[in-house]
């Protein structure tokens, strides 16, 4: 038992009636929680009738048969398509390469370091 207790001096009616029943409180709550989810439902029905609507005009889309009139795809002759493309006359050219870039199979150069600063190799 704590050495003071916590009990006021002059309890309001409201306290002492929610000390003895809690349920008091938490109906209220309740009522209001399903109050809100029955009002709410009106907004989420409107959303979903919308999402409804779009479908059902692409169905009727597809019943006109607007869909009859594309071609249909063929891998193959995507193949042949692509490989009459490169049979096509073309010559290859080399563009000049930009300044301070090196040739394919050549290694960078540190820019850090200068030749001059290189520690020297060693001649066999």
């Amino acid at each position: 038992m704590p050495t003071f207790q916590t009990n006021p001096l002059n309890p309001s009616p409201l306290q002492t009636r929610l000390k003895r029943h809690p349920v008091l409180f938490g109906i209220p709550f309740i009522l209001i929680m399903v109050g809100a989810s029955f009002g709410l439902q009106s907004f989420t029905q409107i959303r979903y009738d919308l999402h409804d609507k779009k479908i059902k005009q692409l169905s009727r889309e597809e019943a006109l048969g607007l869909n009859r009139s594309k071609k249909r795809f063929d891998i193959r002759e995507e193949y042949y398509k692509l490989s009459a493309v490169g049979e096509q006359d073309w010559e290859p050219k080399r563009i000049a390469r930009p300044r301070d870039v090196p040739e394919w199979g050549v290694p960078p150069t540190r820019p850090d370091v200068f030749p001059d600063q290189l520690p020297p190799t060693k001649a066999k």
